[in-house]
C-alpha cells in the first residue's frame, strides 16, 4: 500500500502472518529462542572465577579514544605506532572523538604516511619493494584489466587516474631525490679535482 500523509492504522494479524510466512514470530516466545539459555544470568554456570578479567600489561602507552577512560582488559600489540604516522595517529586519538570526521581523516592520513615510510624503509634492506610485481600491474595485461576498467560500470572509475600517481609517486620522488643527491656528490667531486 502506498504511503499517504493521512493518519492510518494498520493492524497486524499475527496469526495470519504465522500462517502465511513460515517461521514468522518464532522468537516471540522466549522458550523458542535459540539463545535463551545464554540470556539467563547464571554466574556459577560459566566457570569464570573473576568479576573482571585480569588486565593485560601495557608496556608502552597505547592510543585510546577520549570517550574511554581505560583500555579493555585485552588489546592488540602487534603493530605498535612508530614514526610520523604514529604521531599523527596519537594526535587523532588524543584530540578528536571517534564521532568526528577529523579523527578518521587523521587515521587515514596516518595510514598513507605509514605506507610511504614503509616504502622508504624498504630501500634500506637487501630486498626493496618491487612496484611492478607487488602492485598487480602485470595482472592488468594478463587478466583482462583494460577491458574491465573501461567497458563496465565500475564504481572506482572516477578515481582511476589517481592510481598511477599513488602507486608510482613515492618511487618517482625517491628516484628524483637519489638523482639529485648523486648529481650533488659528482659536482663536489669534480670541484675538488680542479
Amino acid at each position: 500500500m502506498p504511503y499517504t500523509s493521512a493518519p492510518h492504522e494498520h493492524q497486524v494479524d499475527t496469526a495470519e502472518l504465522r500462517r502465511r510466512i513460515p517461521g514468522w514470530g518464532v522468537d516471540l516466545d522466549p522458550a523458542n529462542r535459540p539463545a535463551v539459555p545464554r540470556e539467563r544470568m547464571e554466574p556459577g554456570g560459566t566457570g569464570s572465577h573473576w568479576a573482571f578479567p585480569e588486565r593485560q600489561p601495557e608496556p608502552s602507552p597505547r592510543e585510546r579514544s577520549i570517550e574511554h577512560l581505560e583500555l579493555p582488559p585485552v588489546f592488540g600489540t602487534v603493530a605498535p605506532l612508530k614514526g610520523l604516522s604514529g604521531a599523527i595517529r596519537r594526535y587523532a586519538y588524543a584530540r578528536y572523538s571517534e564521532g568526528r570526521a577529523a579523527h578518521w581523516l587523521l587515521l587515514i592520513l596516518g595510514d598513507r604516511v605509514d605506507a610511504v615510510e614503509s616504502h622508504l624503509r624498504s630501500f634500506a634492506t637487501l630486498r626493496p619493494d618491487n612496484p611492478v610485481t607487488q602492485t598487480g600491474v602485470l595482472s592488468e595485461f594478463r587478466r583482462h584489466g583494460f577491458s574491465s576498467r573501461f567497458r563496465t560500470r565500475r564504481a572506482d572509475r572516477s578515481h582511476q587516474w589517481l592510481d598511477p600517481i599513488i602507486i608510482a609517486g613515492p618511487w618517482v620522488l625517491t628516484g628524483v631525490v637519489v638523482a639529485a643527491a648523486a648529481r650533488g656528490v659528482l659536482r663536489r667531486a669534480a670541484g675538488r679535482r680542479t
